[in-house]
């Protein structure tokens, strides 16, 4: 692989030039790292991290911004049952395409492919604010989640070449912050929304916040980036989008059996979760063709990876066989879990069990969704000082552990909410965070140049995957358990309305009130065991990440 090391030009612009002593001639499109990169400093340099951020921010806070809309939403529009597709089609169409985002932009540039997201983001939640139905508000959000995974793809991607290896730390744990700010805000801002004035703003605010972003992008991410310090590469316009000999590198093939696969396995887990048990014709068959697409998938890409022709592989096969890149995938999956988990399942609880709007169950869910970014910050300080990410990876994994499974202790005789369990959402909190960061960190360092790209995307959709796979789980335990103690006492569709409605279940009469929420409350504790249960599986890929000499964060010069 080859090897580095860094300069300045004679304008003060710091670079890295890409050195391969085997092949000292190789042509730009072969050689790892595409030649020269020119990093930017000064204004410029805060200016495009600026855009970065917005757009992490404005395309995260849409997932959780929604869940304290849906009432109002369905109040408007009717059709409640359907509610959770307000959420489930965002989430469907963010996590197919995270990855096919990232490889692309290797192949049409990072500037146009951003731009093209940003604008789709926009339009898409302008057209959500103008919703004139339940069903058009869902086919717009699917679209909208195609846009913000793009952005999300983009962002990640963007920043780390921004800088040479030495500053990723600081980068990373940029992201983090502001990507665990986007979850914490959404209730938040979206409760006071639907407080003060109507349910479109949470769709319509996006289209004023995404301007900056998109004039910054325009005007300060060069043409040809991160290549614009290297003449001899092919320059990326929104000219080359239609260039017959640049669509050629594109792997359609590749990139519509990922789509599919990931499509049918997170409909299958939402639907699982929600109106269709695991053993319903629906559930099965969409599982069943997950599965057969992902080993076609995979076949493919090895096939197209071993070829190395024009086409270029949307995931190259070289990950399936690195012990390492398995590791990480492990950990992105089950990450996501608990923590995607538990930024929708305790708010709920503080709603369902303790009674708490839906802006007070947000502020509760502060020392969780806080503790992040602190963990995400201090891990990265270590990492800048020599520390091996990967010990840091494996201490905050069992730091998950412990505080999911003291969240999975808590009381369930009363409706007050203990002290403690502030202090376990830190603990799992820090833990959830700094992963987020650490592996984040790690990606670019433990694959080839070439990859990097594609490497951030996959960590990216892994972990969204994982947040729905943990959804599935916990709302498929919560439901059977609660079933079976409650389903005897009420109707089918009473019981549908207190498992969806915190309204209906205060209006239950004051004995029956204090059964259902003891049950309940058992039942959010069972998922936070669960969570536990999940976030153990993180040290199994750690182990698998371990190497005799472990990746050491370069220090700056």
């Amino acid at each position: 692989m080859a090897s580095s090391k860094e300069k300045t030009t004679s304008n003060g612009s710091a670079t890295r030039c890409a050195i391969d002593p085997e092949q000292p001639s190789s042509p730009p499109e072969d050689d790892g790292s595409h030649g020269q990169i020119v990093y930017f400093k000064g204004p410029r340099l805060y200016l495009i991290i600026i855009a970065t951020c917005i757009a992490i921010f404005l395309t995260n806070l849409e997932v959780p911004i929604v869940t304290t809309s849906l009432v109002n939403i369905t109040n408007d529009f009717g059709g409640f049952g359907k509610a959770p597709w307000i959420v489930s089609s965002y989430l469907l169409g963010y996590v197919g395409v995270v990855i096919i985002f990232s490889k692309i932009s290797d192949i049409f540039g990072r500037k146009p492919i951003f731009i093209i997201t940003l604008l789709i983001f926009t339009i898409f939640s302008a057209a959500c604010g103008a919703s004139q139905s339940l069903t058009q508000l869902i086919v717009f959000r699917a679209f909208q989640g195609i846009g913000g995974a793009g952005c999300f793809a983009l962002c990640t991607i963007i920043v780390i070449e921004l800088v040479p290896e030495s500053q990723y730390a600081a980068l990373t744990a940029i992201i983090s912050v502001v990507y665990s700010l986007a979850l914490l805000g959404g209730p938040i801002v979206g409760g006071a929304i639907n407080n003060s004035t109507t349910w479109r703003w949470v769709f319509l605010l996006n289209v004023p916040g995404t301007v900056p972003a998109i004039l910054i992008a325009y005007f300060c991410i060069p043409r040809n980036y991160p290549h614009h310090g290297n003449s001899n590469y092919p320059v990326h316009s929104f000219r080359s989008l239609i260039k017959r000999k640049t669509v050629k590198r594109v792997d359609f093939l590749g990139c519509a059996m990922l789509l599919l696969a990931t499509l049918s396995l997170v409909a299958a887990l939402e639907e699982a979760g929600l109106d269709f048990g695991w053993r319903s014709a629906f559930v099965i068959t969409m599982l069943t063709v997950s599965g057969v697409l992902w080993i076609l998938f995979l076949v493919w890409e090895r096939y197209v990876t071993k070829k190395a022709e024009v086409k270029e592989p949307v995931f190259p096969w070289r990950f399936a066989t690195s012990r390492v890149w398995i590791g990480m995938l492990l950990n992105a999956v089950f990450l996501g879990a608990p923590w995607i988990g538990t930024i929708f399942q305790l708010p709920q609880k503080f709603q369902v069990v303790h009674g708490s709007s839906p802006i007070k169950a947000g502020i509760q869910l502060l020392p969780f969704t806080a503790s992040g970014p602190i963990g995400a910050i201090i891990m990265s300080i270590f990492s800048k000082k020599g520390v091996p990410p990967i010990y840091m990876v494996l201490i905050a994994s069992i730091l998950q552990v412990i505080g999911f499974s003291l969240l999975g202790t808590l009381s369930t005789e009363n409706a007050s909410i203990r002290r403690s369990q502030y202090g376990f959402q830190v603990i799992a909190g820090f833990g959830s965070g700094a992963n987020s960061a650490l592996v984040q960190l790690l990606t670019p360092f433990s694959v080839e140049p070439r990859d990097k790209a594609v490497a951030m995307g996959s960590i990216a959709q892994f972990r969204i995957m994982g947040g729905a796979i943990g959804l599935s789980i916990v709302h498929t335990a919560m439901n059977g358990f609660v079933k079976s103690r409650l389903l005897h006492l009420f109707t089918n569709e009473q019981f549908k309305a207190i498992m969806n409605s915190a309204e209906a279940v205060k209006s239950l009469e004051p004995q029956t009130r204090e059964l259902v929420t003891s049950v309940l409350a058992q039942g959010y504790n069972l998922q936070m065991k669960i969570f536990a249960g999940l976030a153990s599986i993180q040290i199994i890929g750690t182990m698998l990440m371990w190497r005799r000499k472990n990746i050491v964060v370069p220090k700056e010069m």
